[in-house]
């Protein structure tokens, strides 16, 4: 069994920072890709940031230059910095990861509960 689980959104006054954290856990060989998704009401899921096990990271254009994903593979967690926040960051934030399972050998695609930033103007 694999989850992950978020943790670090709250509420938050437009300019202000947030770091969001994101734990793996239960058996698995290797964890590929992580990532972080966000989701308000009425709207898709879109990518925010997405970091591989080498460290490539790919970010969303509208977080450019205020977002920082990064990750600790010695720990399996994921993080998101968040800086200058804005009100149209306002979503649930979800952690993701691409991994590769063990009993049977598997590769799956895991998600979080989900964890609320709200950005005040």
């Amino acid at each position: 069994q694999v989850q992950l689980v978020e943790s670090g959104g709250g509420l938050v006054q437009a300019g202000g920072s947030l770091r969001l954290s994101c734990a793996a856990s239960g058996t698995f060989q290797r964890i590929n890709t992580m990532g972080w998704y966000r989701q308000t009401p009425g709207k898709q899921r879109e990518l925010v940031a997405t970091i591989i096990s080498g460290g490539t990271t790919n970010y969303a254009d509208s977080v450019k230059g205020r977002f920082t994903i990064s990750r600790d593979n010695a720990k399996n967690m994921v993080y998101l910095q968040m800086y200058g926040l804005k009100p149209e960051d306002t979503a649930v934030y979800y952690c993701n990861a691409g991994l590769w399972a063990s009993s049977p050998y598997r590769y799956l695609e895991v998600w979080g509960q989900g964890t609320r930033v709200t950005v005040s103007s």
